[in-house]
């Protein structure tokens, strides 16, 4: 039977790109399908009021790199574009801690801590992490608040994958990635990198696997993946935006359209009956990494904190609780309008309290609800918790509709960071600030995970269950929370699958789905495509 692709790969971020570049070089003749558009660097958009660049939402003809998805219990902010959500996200690439690898929703299956390493180690290599080297006024007003709560040895510059070299030729791939520009700590990490300086994707796994072959089809929505008789799938898409249909065919199809994503087509298809075999556990262990976006804006006009990278250092303000300060370039302000008083939990309706939080705080307002200057005077702190709680991610009349799930309730407010976001207004003189979507219920996260958990909905080796030649390779696979920034480990896990794959035309070494698991060697790709001397060499 001929097909068009040997393996179609819904979606372009860390697990759509690793798929393409090791499926490419294993032989496949390797389809991209990703939704949004494409970009050049100078194409980003210089700031985030640029809407129709920064904003996706293609009802709008809005095709930008930020997508906001508001659900029963969650505000989910993820990516879109080629290159998915390593455009705009904050390039901060932490392992995460031990107690990530032992939960128990996942740890039966295989010593992950050790099986992961040999790919956290490669997917360093690939995204070229370095510690930040630049330190910041927040740096310095994070560090000045660990110390008074005591945790001041927890206080570390961040992991980034950021290009801080001169100017000049590839330098991680011994030519064959693209040239490079060094980073000019603007600021507009989370808008964009305009300069070139950020190790986005497109500069390293999907530069590489469209330079070996690989397809991208940029403007591109799957709307039905059905098998076909005879074997392999038929996969209908239309153009984003418009109503111009295509249909393709591949033997097999890796979904890596992200959590949300991955799971709203997996939904969907599911409950059509195109995929009637899909586990009844979709959507269950559906984590936000127990999230929560707050701040602290200072009172001084003259006051900037928007220079360095979008995350330049962290602290853990006990076990549990790790936080980020986080900074957006001058004039990236159109997040501010998700910015209110801080309030913490209360009796009643809290927007109530929140409403009453501002008339008594009336003398703050412009700090409290002015765009103007935001990015330059705010602190914006990211809080990540390792905790199990997760909600259940179901669909109801045609919708994608969330409750409370399995573990503890997901947090709608973290005590701990509201207690730093008040240490750091204090540190900054000047206010805290909470979101807007946290006084109904609805934290914010950056980092939404799970949702075909591996061992329920699919196999250890990503294969999705019940229907083989389907595969889940992205943010969905995450069992558990992390308590972290979470690409490192979506593309430490990708690199782990898709080592495992088969050169083309060779057998599988994967045991038969159902089959009781073994841990395997990596399957050396056949035609690697940089120079064995690189720095960055590809083999596991």
């Amino acid at each position: 039977m001929t097909f068009d692709y040997d393996v179609l790969v819904v979606g372009s971020g860390f697990g759509g790109s690793v798929s393409a570049l090791r499926l490419t070089e294993k032989g496949y003749r390797v389809g991209v399908l990703e939704a949004g558009r494409r970009f050049a660097d100078d194409e980003l958009p210089p700031t985030s009021w640029r809407l129709r660049r920064y904003l996706y939402a293609p009802a709008l003809r809005c095709f930008g790199i930020l997508r906001l998805t508001l659900l029963d219990n969650v505000l989910i902010m993820s990516g879109a574009g080629v290159g998915g959500g390593s455009l705009g996200y904050a390039n901060t690439l932490y392992e995460p801690p031990g107690h990530f690898f032992d939960d128990p929703r996942w740890s039966g299956i295989t010593d992950w801590k050790s099986e992961l390493a040999a790919a956290y180690d490669q997917a360093r290599r690939m995204l070229g992490v370095a510690e930040n080297p630049f330190e910041t006024p927040s740096d310095r007003a994070l560090q000045a608040v660990a110390t008074r709560l005591g945790v001041e040895k927890t206080f570390r510059r961040t992991p980034v994958g950021v290009y801080f070299g001169p100017k000049g030729g590839d330098p991680y791939f011994g030519g064959a990635g693209p040239s490079r520009s060094t980073c000019t700590f603007c600021g507009s990490c989370l808008t964009g990198c305009r300069v070139g300086a950020k190790n986005t994707l497109v500069k390293n796994y999907l530069h590489l696997a469209e330079g070996a072959g690989a397809t991208v089809h940029p403007l591109t929505t799957v709307d039905a993946v059905r098998p076909r008789s005879g074997g392999g799938f038929t996969v209908r898409t239309h153009h984003t935006g418009g109503v111009r249909r295509r249909t393709f065919t591949a033997a097999e199809v890796v979904f890596a359209a992200g959590a949300l994503g991955t799971q709203r087509l997996l939904h969907r298809l599911r409950d059509r009956g195109s995929l009637p075999n899909i586990s009844p556990h979709l959507g269950e262990l559906s984590r936000t990494n127990s999230e929560s976006i707050l701040g602290a804006r200072a009172r001084r006009r003259d006051a900037d904190y928007s220079r360095g990278v979008a995350i330049t250092s962290s602290m853990h303000v006990d076990a549990d609780t790790h936080i980020e300060p986080v900074r957006y370039g001058r004039g990236s302000n159109l997040l501010a309008l998700l910015a209110t008083a801080l309030v913490d939990d209360t009796p009643g309706a809290r927007w109530k309290a929140g409403l009453r939080e501002l008339v008594r705080g009336r003398r703050h307002l412009r700090l409290l609800a002015s765009p103007r200057r935001w990015s330059e005077q705010t602190i914006v702190l990211l809080a990540m918790q390792s905790l199990d709680n997760s909600i259940t991610v179901h669909r109801r009349r045609g919708r994608l509709r969330t409750r409370q799930g399995v573990g503890s309730p997901n947090p709608d407010w973290v005590p701990a960071a509201h207690r730093v976001a008040r240490e750091v207004a204090a540190e900054i003189d000047g206010v805290p600030l909470g979101a807007v979507t946290e006084l109904i219920g609805r934290p914010v996260t950056g980092h939404f995970l799970g949702g075909c958990a591996i061992g329920t909905v699919i196999d250890p080796y990503h294969r999705l269950l019940g229907h083989p030649g389907l595969h889940v390779i992205d943010g969905s696979a995450v069992a558990a929370n992390l308590g972290v920034n979470p690409s490192l480990t979506i593309t430490a896990m990708a690199e782990r699958a898709l080592s495992l794959w088969p050169n083309r035309g060779d057998a599988d070494p994967r045991p038969a789905m159902g089959a009781a698991y073994s841990r395997l060697p990596a399957v050396p790709p056949r035609a690697p495509v940089v120079p064995a001397a690189a720095p960055a060499a590809l083999r596991l």
